[in-house]
C-alpha cells in the first residue's frame, strides 16, 4: 500500500441481516490487517446471527439462515477479534456510519467495550463523497455536460432535474421509458415484501414484521406476546398495506 504506516491498518467489512445496529446482526465478518512492513493477515468467518436472515438481505450478499445454522454466535468470535483489532488503526468503505457502528453494537451486546479513542479511522466513501460530490449540481455536470447558472433557485433546480432524468434516459437505456419501469428502479421491492418498504412481509405461515424489535416475527405470534405493539402500529403512521398485513395476522 502506499500509505504511511506507523502501526497496522485493519480493514473490516461485514454482511448482516440489515442496517440497524440496534436490533440487526452479524453474519459474516472479513478482517485484512496491513502491517508496516507490507505483510497481510486475513480472516473470514461465517456467524449465526440468532435470527431470521431477511430475503432483502439475502439478496444482497447471498447469505441465507441454512449457510449460518450450525456457525457459532458473535459472542464465541469476540475475543479473538478486539485481539486481532488491538494495536490497529481502521478502515473500511462506510466504515463511519455502518460497520463500524454495528461491530461496537455487536460486542456491547456480549459485554465488550470497543473503543475507537486514539485510532485512526479512514473511510474512503467519505472521501469519495467529498471529492466527487453527489449533488444536483454534480449530477448536472455528469449527465448534462455544463455548470448550473442558477442553482439553488427552485426554477433553476426543477428544469435541471428535468435534463437530467432526459439525459439518464438516453445513457441507460436499460431502465425503460415507462414511468412504471422508472418507479420500479427507484423503489425496488422483495418478492415477498406486502408493502413498498418491506415493513411487512408474507411467509408460509403468515404476515410477519420486517421492521423493529419484532423483526421477522410472525404478527399472530406477536399479538400472544405484545399486542400494544400491534396497536401502536395500527394506529400510528403506518401505510395501510402494512396495518391490514396486521390485521389479517392477528386474524388468523
Amino acid at each position: 500500500m502506499d500509505i504511511r504506516l506507523d502501526r497496522p491498518i485493519v480493514f473490516v467489512d461485514l454482511e448482516t441481516t440489515g442496517l440497524n445496529p440496534s436490533y440487526d446482526r452479524i453474519v459474516e465478518i472479513t478482517v485484512i490487517k496491513v502491517h508496516p512492513d507490507g505483510s497481510e493477515e486475513q480472516r473470514t468467518v461465517r456467524i449465526n446471527p440468532e435470527m431470521p436472515i431477511p430475503a432483502a438481505a439475502t439478496s444482497v450478499h447471498g447469505i441465507t439462515d441454512e449457510d449460518v445454522v450450525n456457525q457459532p454466535p458473535f459472542s464465541r468470535y469476540a475475543k479473538n477479534l478486539m485481539a486481532f483489532l488491538n494495536g490497529s488503526d481502521l478502515a473500511e468503505f462506510n466504515a463511519i456510519r455502518f460497520d463500524l457502528p454495528m461491530l461496537r453494537a455487536e460486542f456491547a451486546r456480549v459485554g465488550v467495550r470497543f473503543d475507537l479513542e486514539g485510532r485512526n479511522v479512514v473511510d474512503p466513501m467519505a472521501i469519495f463523497h467529498q471529492m466527487e460530490p453527489r449533488d444536483l449540481a454534480a449530477a448536472y455536470k455528469r449527465y448534462c455536460g455544463k455548470a448550473m447558472d442558477n442553482a439553488h433557485t427552485s426554477l433553476g433546480d426543477v428544469k435541471a432535474a428535468m435534463e437530467i432524468l432526459e439525459a439518464q434516459l438516453k445513457d441507460h437505456p436499460e431502465l425503460g421509458s415507462s414511468m412504471e419501469s422508472l418507479h420500479a428502479f427507484c423503489h425496488p421491492r422483495q418478492p415477498d415484501w406486502l408493502d413498498d418498504e418491506g415493513k411487512a412481509v408474507l411467509t408460509d405461515e403468515g404476515p410477519a414484521l420486517g421492521f423493529g424489535k419484532h423483526r421477522g416475527r410472525l404478527v399472530k405470534d406477536i399479538a400472544e406476546l405484545d399486542a400494544d405493539y400491534l396497536d401502536w402500529i395500527l394506529y400510528g403512521n403506518f401505510t395501510e398495506q402494512v396495518k391490514q398485513a396486521v390485521r389479517q395476522g392477528r386474524s388468523s
